[in-house]
């Protein structure tokens, strides 16, 4: 079923639904409306939210969807809108892959995508602490530095390594706000961004968005090739590469010490910046030495954050950089949203000080080492036809490619009727991708007996869907 046609169809279903309960009533839950209608949660839950827009209804986080007391009835006249299409222009925000991995996942479901940890990971009760720390100290609500606490900007400078000092850092909203900062700062509209292929679904949303063309540079197992970096500067003239070197998302290739310092040279010879996404440095125990490290000309924007491994509301990272091109960053920082709320900013650094970090990154490298074995080895007994990329060394998932005949897109829609959820390759890709595959996640599971039944349940619809591809 085409996906924009099944939002329109379920919008019309509750726009019936409601006339018919009236004003007040409580609209079915998003699970019935998923079962009822066979659709997946992203489409129901685009369709309550453009009925939200047109208010129709009312949405209460925890309690559901509500009829509006005040309906539109048929006849009334409406606004008419239309002539927005024409102002905006042809220049479209797509936020449905970036929507589709943060969506949580509907009861009875087994989350294997996402990228966040299981609540049961997090350190909440430590974050809270911290907190209750850093809001007592008496200047925690005044105005932070624009750039960020000198204390905070000086911790990620020092992961960072190097010789990187805190007056490169700059403190932002998180990751995702970073990468937007270094496309807009670094590339004009219009201009060819070079990309690893596959990569981050958010990389390439963020590029588009600032006016970019994504290109893709190809990889191996090692990660991306220099040689064939080194051909895609020359043939498009980009002067941006995206990568992110350590525990790549999706595939887990971290990038050996040698080739780090292969892509640098290539980067330096044709004049280019490199935007290093270190995402998934706390996700493991063996992170290799960070580009921004081995780095003495000012070729790497290096970008380090707090989300992953702590909280999704931890929206705390740094943007390292040197000369001209920190300086465009610290003006975009400052012109969109000033800077980060002081408050946040403090409870980080109280937690990132304390004994409850080192105690946290122990506990969570014990629990990745655990899952990503367990959710290999079973699919290595369910799921033999499917080929396994690579064991990564930490981090979150694993990428998995399919057999040449199966439906991507029917597989991961059977596997959703079946209770598990798993994220389509072709999200991954910024131009055709080369056959299906899969993203599957061990970290958003509640424990490894719940990794064991989505794998259970993926390879039941594998199974299904090669029949009907036979059939």
């Amino acid at each position: 079923m085409n996906h924009d046609s099944s939002i329109a169809q379920i919008i019309a279903i509750l726009r019936e639904e409601a006339t018919r309960l009236g004003p007040g009533a409580r609209l079915p839950s998003s699970r019935e409306l998923m079962r009822r209608h066979n659709v997946s949660p992203v489409t129901v839950s685009r369709a309550i939210g453009q009925l939200a827009a047109e208010g129709r209804v009312v949405t209460k986080p925890g309690s559901g969807a509500f009829v509006a007391q005040h309906q539109v009835t048929a006849g009334q006249d409406t606004a008419d809108l239309s002539w927005q299409t024409v102002a905006l222009g042809d220049r479209v925000v797509d936020e449905g892959p970036v929507a589709a991995l943060l969506a949580s996942a509907p009861e009875g479901m087994v989350p294997l995508t996402g990228g966040y940890p299981h609540p049961g990971l997090r350190p909440d009760k430590q974050l809270g602490a911290a907190a209750a720390r850093a809001v007592r100290r008496p200047d925690a609500w005044a105005k932070p530095p624009l750039t960020g606490l000198p204390e905070l900007r000086r911790w990620f400078a020092t992961q960072a390594g190097g010789d990187v000092t805190a007056a490169d850092a700059l403190i932002v909203s998180g990751g995702q706000a970073a990468l937007t900062h270094a496309f807009r700062a670094l590339a004009a509209p219009g201009t060819p961004v070079l990309v690893e292929t596959p990569t981050y679904p958010g990389a390439l949303a963020a590029a588009k968005a600032a006016g970019l063309r994504p290109t893709a540079v190809p990889m191996d197992r090692a990660g991306v090739r220099p040689e064939l970096l080194a051909e895609a500067f020359a043939v498009t003239g980009a002067r941006v590469f995206f990568c992110q070197p350590t525990l790549h998302n999706p595939t887990g290739a971290t990038l050996p010490v040698e080739r780090r310092e292969q892509v640098l040279q290539v980067a330096r010879a044709a004049g280019a910046f490199v935007v290093e996404d270190d995402y998934a440095r706390y996700l493991t125990e063996h992170a290799p030495p960070s580009l921004m490290s081995m780095d003495q000309h000012g070729t790497v924007v290096h970008v380090g954050s707090l989300t992953k491994i702590l909280s999704p509301s931890m929206r705390v990272a740094a943007v390292i950089a040197r000369g001209p091109a920190a300086h465009r960053l610290r003006a975009s920082q400052l012109v969109e949203s000033f800077f980060v709320a002081r408050p946040l900013q403090e409870t980080a650094l109280e937690f990132v000080r304390s004994p409850a970090w080192p105690r946290h990154l122990a506990a969570v490298h014990t629990e990745i080492r655990a899952r990503r074995d367990a959710l290999a080895a079973a699919l290595a007994a369910r799921m033999p036809e499917a080929e396994l990329h690579l064991l990564p060394i930490g981090g979150m998932h694993l990428w998995l490619r399919l057999p040449a005949e199966v439906d991507e897109n029917a597989l991961v829609e059977a596997a959703r009727r079946n209770g598990v959820l798993v994220s389509p390759g072709r999200m991954y890709y910024p131009s055709e991708p080369p056959g299906p595959r899969i993203r599957v996640t061990h970290i958003a599971a509640t424990h490894l007996p719940e990794l064991h039944e989505g794998v259970r349940r993926l390879a039941q619809a594998l199974a299904g869907t090669r029949q009907l591809d036979r059939a």
